[in-house]
């Protein structure tokens, strides 16, 4: 096929005056480069299209691709990662992982939570505060945790994220809907042990690739993947492999339910930490998991499991042909 490469470079947010926070999401030259190199081994051809202003340019002077290999998260709104695959769907052009409405509802961190309690499924009592008044509505058992609405890789997130008073819980709504313009989702906070696992492949084709559980050092605050932790994991925490047992396959059966009721396609990665009686709950998904070959979750759970990267690049793909007409 004749794959298009769709993505958000890093450096070129920070040249434009976007600060590392805020590019935290977007892409380094590395990920794209083992990308390309990986598709095009597979046996496709590449092109590298950029972000998703750039894929309207192209799509406007009549530029076409079989497929496009989408990891673009978007700059502005609470859909932007759901702006390429509209896009694309609204040229008939099919693309890897979630359609526009997945990537939409998923991103809102309350919405996804309201699907998966809606599905049976386990996840911690939630608030939503949208101005200061709503601050003083949040009634829920504490300790708590606050952080963005709909933001990735740890934004907003670090040790004052952890709430024991109600004074604590409106000086962190005040400085987070200041510093992000959006929306806070207020949640119980789960003190158990915290796991991310990976799902491939679609409906009933979906099968769990593998899980971690992360282990955090002596010297990371508050035990919180915050931004700063997941920018330097090595330094901060250790991942250690999902064996095979009851309680890890709680863990694993609930990523893929997750996946299963939000609709997710291709590939996600979903995050589960325990309650305080042990049980696992859902936190978040990710439809758009970051596929730097040995830095971001998913190629590492993949890595862990005895899953190349080449391999799970062709997993996503073959996941994703299954949606062309005629196949």
């Amino acid at each position: 096929m004749k794959v298009g490469l769709v993505y958000d470079l890093r450096k070129d947010y920070l040249a434009e005056g976007c600060s590392p926070e805020e590019a935290a999401e977007f892409d380094s030259e590395e990920t794209i480069d083992a990308l390309d190199r990986t598709v095009r081994a597979l046996g496709h051809e590449t092109e590298r299209v950029g972000h998703g202003r750039a894929l309207c340019k192209r799509l406007a002077a009549g530029d076409r691709w079989d497929m496009v290999f989408n990891i673009a998260e978007g700059m502005h709104g609470r859909s932007r990662e759901a702006q390429v695959p509209c896009i694309l769907e609204m040229y008939g052009i099919p693309c890897t992982f979630s359609d526009a409405l997945v990537c939409a509802a998923t991103l809102d961190k309350s919405i996804a939570k309201r699907l998966v309690h809606d599905a049976g499924l386990p996840t911690p009592r939630f608030a939503v505060v949208r101005d200061e008044a709503g601050i003083r509505s949040v009634s829920l058992r504490y300790p708590l945790f606050a952080k963005p609405l709909a933001e990735g890789t740890g934004k907003g997130i670090d040790s004052r994220s952890r709430i024991d008073t109600p004074e604590r819980l409106a000086d962190a709504c005040r400085t987070l809907l200041r510093q992000f313009g959006q929306p806070v989702l207020v949640e119980e906070f789960l003190p158990g042990r915290e796991f991310t696992v990976g799902v491939t492949g679609t409906g009933s084709a979906a099968c769990v690739l593998g899980g971690m559980e992360i282990l955090f050092a002596p010297n990371t605050v508050g035990n919180i993947y915050s931004f700063e932790t997941k920018e330097n994991w090595e330094s901060y925490v250790r991942y250690e492999p999902l064996p095979d047992g009851p309680f890890e396959q709680q863990v694993k059966d609930l990523a893929l339910d997750c996946h299963r009721a939000l609709e997710c396609r291709d590939a996600s990665r979903v995050d589960i930490r325990c309650d305080g009686d042990g049980r696992p709950c859902f936190m978040e998904v990710n439809p758009l998991p970051g596929l730097h070959p040995t830095h971001s979750d998913l190629p590492i759970i993949a890595s862990l499991h005895g899953v190349t990267y080449m391999e799970l690049i062709g997993s996503i793909i073959k996941s994703a042909t299954c949606r062309l007409v005629g196949t």
